[in-house]
């Protein structure tokens, strides 16, 4: 089957997009990649079960996303379909001290709504630029909290197409890493908060933005922080006592303002960015004898 009976056949089964041989440069906050065969924009669960019977009925090889804030796709794009959840599949509702947001719906508006509703919890996540599914798998977190710490429960759906709902304590949560199997797709999570003033906690949101605006190079496209910190240790502080701060390769600098984001400044590659963390890693080890790891994500051919 070539890429347009996929794409057509594909678009008679759901009731999102299908785009063919789509540049990943537009679904990612890096700016970097080459294009995805074929792109499916789920607008429902039933787009998702959809999408993920086709790819195994056919072995077609499947990469599901979310936000796309913490992926490098290489320059040769990605191979099969890749299931973007992201805008079509956002629905945020609130219930007592409950909110439930699909996997789509990006996390900055998940702590707005939250403060609107004058539940605490989510202030520390009013600035991380990622979709709910992608901040549970990677266990996003700033100013010291998790998104682990506000967690209920998740709903996935398996390979086979059958709903689970994880329990927070069955997810086996760790620093910047959940224990949800990869062939697991994230639908939905659910989050439990605390009543508090409204007020309050949208200066806490807004204190919480400002200070990223400060510390974060936020003018040019990037994918937040490239490395995990290791135990005790702070990444970004490593990587400036190695003298990495401004190390280019190409169009990927690490920035002058915070030594743990590679940014793009013009049309970097991701070959540039991959030979730049290479390079940082090993003047990390040399000096200090940490292995560095990454936090992003790497994908494609």
């Amino acid at each position: 089957m070539n890429l347009q009976e996929v794409e057509h056949h594909l678009g008679r089964l759901v009731k999102g997009s299908v785009l063919c041989m789509e540049s990943m440069q537009k679904h990612t906050s890096w700016r970097i990649g080459g294009p995805a065969e074929i792109m499916v924009l789920p607008a429902s669960a039933d787009d998702i079960g959809q999408c993920l019977q086709f790819a195994r009925e056919r072995h077609i090889p499947l990469t599901v996303m979310g936000n796309g804030s913490n992926l490098l796709v290489k320059d040769n794009g990605i191979r099969g379909i890749v299931l973007k959840i992201s805008r079509g599949f956002n629905k945020i509702v609130v219930s007592g001290p409950n909110i439930t947001a699909e996997a789509g719906a990006l996390v900055p508006l998940v702590a707005k709504k939250a403060a609107e509703a004058g539940l605490s919890g989510l202030e520390f996540a009013a600035g991380i630029p990622a979709s709910i599914g992608g901040a549970v798998i990677m266990n996003a977190g700033a100013h010291g909290q998790g998104i682990d710490e506000v967690i209920r429960e998740v709903t996935v759906l398996t390979p086979a197409g059958e709903m689970l709902v994880l329990k927070k304590e069955d997810i086996g949560f760790r620093y910047r890493k959940s224990g949800i199997d990869k062939n697991l797709i994230i639908l939905q999570a659910d989050f439990v908060l605390t009543p508090g003033d409204p007020l309050e906690i949208r200066a806490k949101n807004e204190t919480n933005l400002i200070k990223r605006r400060r510390s974060q190079p936020l003018e040019y496209p990037s994918a937040g922080s490239v490395f995990a910190n290791p135990p005790g240790q702070w990444a970004g502080w490593l990587i400036e006592q190695v003298g990495g701060k401004g190390m280019r390769v190409g169009d990927a600098l690490v920035s002058e303002k915070h030594a743990n984001f590679i940014v793009n400044v013009g049309r970097a590659t991701a070959e540039d960015v991959l030979q730049l963390i290479a390079q940082i890693k090993q003047k990390v080890f040399e000096k200090f004898n940490i292995e560095l790891k990454l936090e992003v994500q790497v994908v494609g051919e």
